[in-house]
């Protein structure tokens, strides 16, 4: 694996300090099931311990933060920006699913410069950086090469695909559907209205593993569609998906 940049290294730094408060929380989860109350409060607080933890570690450098649960944080440095996700699949978190994870991003100059992904449950650690490749728990990792749509296998949370014969799976984590894409488990993604911190990361990743997405304007904060695969199925994949 090349070197990684001191940005690269302060965000990978940043997740897993983060993360021991999601596992933690993660394991109070099931017994606040059976509660009157239920886990949602929990769950939202865990979001924010989780988000000031990350803020606090990113904040080493004096970039602004675009945040799922705070907005907009503008620094004398607004050219330069983190995008957090502290928790995407907080749906899967909150019913005790484990699948979920921590996504940021680094973009400079408008661009998604370098992206970390990470699943603290499975201690899976997904990132990528502009020119230096895309990287699953530092072994660098591509997408995958399948050339026939009918064998291939899609993440997606999407309806109004029935008349085309997909396979699709929903995971309730679109960070982590990226992050499967640029690894090669999934070999692509579609999903609708989707937010600029669910997808920055991913983005990153995706490129330096091979793959292709369709034009994100990352200016816009939210209502985002994007379509992801390799190369090879990209273009069919979009006929495909001509009116999704």
């Amino acid at each position: 694996m090349k070197s990684i940049s001191p940005n690269l290294n302060l965000m990978i730094k940043a997740c897993e300090k983060s993360s021991k408060v999601l596992i933690r929380d993660f394991g109070e989860v099931e017994n606040l099931q059976v509660s009157k109350k239920g886990p949602k409060d929990f769950v939202t607080n865990t979001d924010k311990k989780v988000e000031k933890i990350l803020i606090n570690e990113l904040s080493k450098k004096k970039y602004s933060i675009i945040t799922e649960e705070t907005g907009i944080i503008l620094k004398e440095n607004n050219k330069d920006f983190w995008i957090i996700d502290p928790i995407d699949g907080t749906i899967n978190f909150l019913h005790g699913i484990p699948h979920f994870c921590i996504s940021i991003a680094y973009v400079s100059n408008d661009e998604i410069i370098s992206g970390v992904i990470y699943d603290p449950i499975k201690n899976e650690l997904f990132f990528g950086e502009k020119n230096s490749g895309a990287f699953f728990n530092n072994q660098r990792i591509r997408v995958s090469k399948k050339n026939s749509i009918e064998e291939c296998l899609f993440g997606t949370n999407s309806e109004g695909i029935k008349d085309t014969n997909f396979n699709t799976r929903i995971s309730g984590s679109a960070a982590l559907d990226m992050a499967y894409v640029a690894s090669g488990r999934l070999d692509g993604f579609f999903q609708k209205n989707l937010n600029v911190w669910d997808i920055a990361a991913g983005i990153a990743i995706l490129r330096e593993a091979g793959g292709k997405i369709n034009n994100i304007n990352i200016k816009n904060t939210k209502n985002h569609t994007v379509i992801a695969s390799s190369e090879i199925i990209h273009s069919e994949l979009n006929k495909l998906l001509v009116n999704f």
